[in-house]
């Protein structure tokens, strides 16, 4: 059974390499910490905690570049009377240069025990975004550009999205699309600028844990992100991550994004409930003269009561 278990996720695996490198256009918020944050783009990734269970996010791009993208996210998980069922919330602040957007959505999802070991949640994601830009505030060679004229402010834009997630105690494979409706964002303008505000984005993603000796755990994980609506023409981002658990206590690892950067990445586990984790990546695209790297800082902290004090360790 165990042989089988890994045939199927090693295979599973194989898709993410294969789909990062045919697909193109990428446009949601990125994380280098995905691998803890996996609830923002997946909501069938709820209730994998068994607990109930807060995390909040910050991520600052690019530092000292003028303009450069500010992500925030909360997020939280909590299970319910019916332990197969699980509800989420998630809170995204992001924004670039004048373009800004904040997200809520909420996630519900079902679990359906496969064996044993093996279970798998299937779940739903609905919600807004809010979206706002000021395009008069842009400085521009032309001042009169009639393309820059006008604001795009939309208050309410509704979205729903579904996920798919199997995991056991050493390994996950996941399929979402957390935002199923395209939309386009138009100033409100005589002559109106437009362009595709939000897209629809398909994320697979994968990892497994490894015993490397009696105090040390290896932890190789994936995420591919695809988009095959619009005319952007960005290649697709596929992260590649490798990480080392010491003494149940301390993330250690590095990271690979496609194209893009490369970079470090830290965890401190604190009595298994509360976790801080930091990551430092830098770009490897021309902006990396005009900027001093990102920074991603990530606190969660899980409420597990009397009964679950002897839970098992979770290792995503």
């Amino acid at each position: 059974m165990k042989t089988k278990l890994n045939i199927i996720k090693g295979l599973g695996i194989l898709v993410l390499v294969i789909a990062g490198f045919t697909s193109n256009a990428q446009q949601d918020p990125m994380y280098t910490q995905y691998m803890f944050n996996t609830q923002t783009i997946n909501p069938a990734y709820a209730g994998t905690w068994e607990s109930l269970s807060f995390m909040v996010l910050g991520r600052q791009q690019w530092v000292g570049f003028n303009g450069a993208p500010q992500t925030y996210s909360f997020s939280m998980q909590a299970p319910m009377k019916n332990e197969r069922v699980a509800l989420g919330l998630n809170l995204i602040s992001d924004k670039v240069n004048l373009e800004k957007r904040f997200y809520m959505f909420a996630d519900y999802s079902y679990l359906i025990p496969i064996n044993e070991n093996l279970r798998l949640r299937l779940g739903l994601k609905g919600g807004f975004t809010n979206y706002s830009n000021n395009l008069e505030e842009y400085n521009i060679n032309d001042p009169n550009d009639p393309m820059f004229s006008g604001v795009i402010d939309k208050k309410f834009i509704p979205n729903f999205g579904v996920g798919a997630f199997m995991y056991s105690k050493r390994g996950y494979l996941g399929f979402s699309v957390p935002k199923i409706l395209n939309h386009d964002f138009e100033s409100d303008a005589a002559t109106t600028f437009s362009q595709n505000g939000e897209l629809r984005h398909y994320f697979l993603m994968g990892g497994l844990v490894f015993n490397m000796g009696e105090n040390l755990k290896f932890k190789p994980t994936m995420l591919t992100k695809a988009s095959f609506t619009g005319e952007t023409g960005v290649p697709v981002e596929l992260d590649l991550t490798a990480n080392f658990l010491i003494k149940e206590r301390f993330w250690l690892g590095a990271m690979y994004r496609t194209g893009d950067s490369f970079g470090l990445i830290a965890q401190w586990i604190i009595d298994k409930k509360l976790r801080i984790g930091y990551s430092f990546d830098y770009t490897v695209t021309p902006l990396q003269d005009f900027n001093n790297g990102t920074h991603e800082i990530m606190v969660s902290y899980e409420m597990r009561f009397l009964k679950e004090m002897f839970a098992s360790p979770r290792y995503f």
